[in-house]
């Protein structure tokens, strides 16, 4: 099973040393709508659950404003272990982690895949050579394509704490979300 792999993997020598447990993903196997965020943090390394803390609490929000429930989506990360102290995903650990997030995608096989933030868009999508040549507004209010999946890019429920004005943009980009889904 993909989940256990996951969970034996010892790829990133650092991430493997210093995770308390993988963080696999959650929600509904047969998913239309896929959440994907860019690495565990401290709350969901300690429950093994993706966005448990104030970001998940965010998101949770997130898709019940759209008529869902966590149950009805998917959430994981491009990472499945938490860099030590929350810092951004290297490179090399995204590189290492993407044939267990393309599997999970083809496995679960959702209608759209919805990237948090530009770290998740970037190592999903690419688009330049590094992260810090990209912005969020490069990725948003388009519809991307990851191995014939429609993408939409929005900004992470964290920047949302950090930065509640952009909850509008957010708004914007799951209505469209929303639109899409009804076609």
């Amino acid at each position: 099973m993909l989940n256990e792999k996951v969970c034996s993997c010892t790829k990133c020598d650092e991430l493997a040393r210093t995770r308390t447990q993988t963080v696999f993903g959650e929600g509904n196997p047969n998913a239309d709508i896929l959440f994907l965020g860019e690495a565990p943090g401290q709350n969901e390394d300690e429950t093994g659950r993706p966005f448990v803390g104030k970001a998940g609490q965010m998101l949770d929000d997130i898709i019940k404003a759209m008529g869902w429930k966590r149950e009805d989506v998917f959430i994981c990360n491009i990472l499945k272990c938490r860099p030590p102290s929350n810092r951004n995903p290297a490179s090399q650990e995204a590189a290492n982690c993407k044939p267990y997030l393309s599997l999970q995608i083809k496995v679960i096989d959702p209608r759209y895949i919805v990237c948090l933030g530009k770290i998740a868009a970037y190592y999903l999508l690419g688009g330049a050579d590094t992260i810090e040549q990209v912005t969020m507004g490069q990725y948003r209010q388009q519809i991307h394509e990851y191995e014939g999946r429609k993408v939409l890019c929005t900004y992470h429920p964290s920047y949302l704490l950090r930065n509640p004005a952009a909850k509008k943009d957010v708004w914007d980009d799951m209505m469209y979300l929303r639109k899409q889904c009804q076609v």
